[in-house]
């Protein structure tokens, strides 16, 4: 899988994702390494997955652990963030209107998951639906910002970001057949880590987009992959008393986990990202493809603390 390089010398978080607070001065590095992780990643592999993995410091701008980052994989529900990135950058240029409503029976059922198809409003604005899609994963909150601004539009902002692994192939359904794309997205470790750093370096479009994207994902609830390490509260993580700074988002599909995101704490910052495609032939494959994902939240966690 690969072999995570030694750390070399400290320096201060270079973001504003302290919201404002100055950073702790980082404590001398220890011998950290991800040797559980890459056991974990290897054994799936031997089973016959697919494992990318990448983690880069933030502070020293140095890759800590890679193997296959650079391989093009199914990200299932993690390919709405350049979405999210295309709808906020129109929000800022203002060419499209945050309170703009959108009417649910406009958009085409789906039955895969989401809750604004539960809730008795008809219709909601953008921005709520921004935040449906971040936060739950909402689907039919996605597919409904995807009409809004376009597929064209999100692959041509994919291009202007340099993103060449990464590509939204289609609007989420609940069954595919031979006449649609066989995923919803692709993308890679290296390019998933690289744009949640990004984000909180505010160096995605500019700093009031990367801002906005960074603050809708700071919500998001789903913390059972790598997050699950955290001990961090599903539903109000975005202020941690202990210091710890935290955004991610996770992606699902039969056969596919996905979990991209940025961990601070006292003595580092890390952006990470960890896909496994794997044969989901049974509850334990499933739960083995699971524990890869929470013991490199594990490690994180030793390596930021």
């Amino acid at each position: 899988m690969g072999s995570p390089p030694e750390p070399t010398r400290d320096l201060p978080l270079r973001s504003s994702l302290r919201s404002g607070r100055r950073p702790s001065r980082r404590t001398a590095s220890v011998r950290r390494t991800f040797t559980a992780t890459l056991r974990c990643l290897d054994e799936l592999a031997v089973e016959g997955a697919r494992v990318s993995v990448h983690v880069s410091d933030l502070d020293r701008g140095t890759i800590v652990l890679s193997g296959d980052d650079f391989v093009t994989q199914p990200i299932a529900g993690l390919g709405v963030v350049p979405l999210l990135i295309e709808v906020a950058a129109g929000f800022d240029a203002g060419t499209i209107d945050p309170l703009e409503i959108v009417e649910r029976e406009s958009v085409e059922p789906i039955a895969v998951q989401g809750v604004w198809q539960r809730l008795k409003a008809p219709a909601l604005p953008l921005t709520d639906l921004a935040v449906l899609t971040a936060t739950g994963g909402d689907e039919l909150a996605a597919n409904a910002l995807l009409e809004r601004v376009g597929l064209d539009a999100v692959r041509a902002r994919l291009e202007k970001l340099g993103l060449r692994s990464s590509a939204l192939l289609d609007r989420l359904r609940d069954h595919r057949g031979p006449d649609d794309a066989p995923r919803f997205a692709l993308g890679s470790a290296r390019e998933l880590a690289a744009v949640f750093g990004a984000l909180v370096n505010s160096e995605i479009v500019n700093a009031a987009v990367s801002a906005q994207v960074a603050e809708w994902l700071s919500f998001n609830h789903d913390l059972s992959l790598v997050a699950s390490a955290t001990g961090l509260d599903p539903f109000a993580h975005e202020d941690d008393e202990h210091g710890l700074l935290f955004i991610n988002k996770t992606g699902r599909d039969d056969g596919v986990r996905v979990e991209a995101g940025v961990l601070a704490g006292p003595r580092a910052g890390l952006a990470y990202a960890l896909i496994v495609c794997f044969d989901d032939l049974s509850v334990m494959h499933r739960l083995r493809a699971h524990e890869a994902f929470r013991t490199l939240g594990v490690e994180l966690m030793e390596y930021v603390f």
